[in-house]
């Protein structure tokens, strides 16, 4: 199986590399990186309503599932048009979005936490779910400041994923000899 997946192992370098350059883009153009993010969530949203108007269609379900495939594909190609249209918005909205995710997130971590003896690592499980409300606060109160943070952060993310990728696809090379 190392011997098969070794032949290949230029795929793996491929997209080290790919990942590489976009972690170092998102670095470098923090804003840009955003707008595209933005971009991109819109165009998803659109094609997700086409898929589920069609899905609403070829299915075989009853009327009123039907007719909620349609509701649903409906709103999101709306939701992904305004997306598109209001790129500042929408990243406003997915940092906000994100802000209350990870403050809920600490709380059911902390809680869980709590709540269960027996579970393993309770200490970590309740910082990391501290840490997760305070990041989440953090971005609630500075949202503009957040999202390029954010940008950054992932670029960071993404060099390191990267270089990992490109490491394993010399040691798949390496492994198939």
């Amino acid at each position: 199986m190392l011997g098969r997946l070794g032949r290949h192992w230029g795929w793996l370098l491929a997209y080290g590399v790919i990942t590489v350059l976009a972690g170092l883009a998102a670095i470098v153009w923090p804003g840009a990186t955003l707008l595209v993010i933005a971009v991109l969530f819109g165009v998803q949203l659109i094609f997700s309503g086409v898929f589920r108007l069609g899905a609403a269609f070829a299915m075989d379900e009853g009327a009123g599932t039907r007719v909620l495939y349609v509701l649903l594909g409906i709103l999101s190609v709306i939701i992904g048009l305004w997306a598109i249209r209001h790129v500042l918005l929408t990243l406003l909205a997915l940092v906000v979005f994100l802000g209350i995710y990870w403050v809920v997130s600490g709380v059911i971590d902390i809680f869980t936490a709590l709540s269960h003896r027996g579970i393993h690592d309770r200490g970590w499980t309740a910082a990391l779910g501290l840490l997760s409300i305070l990041a989440g606060l953090i971005v609630l109160a500075v949202p503009g400041l957040s999202l390029f943070s954010l940008a950054v952060i992932l670029g960071v993310w993404l060099v390191i994923f990267g270089v990992s990728e490109i490491t394993l696809a010399f040691r798949v090379r390496r492994g198939a000899h």
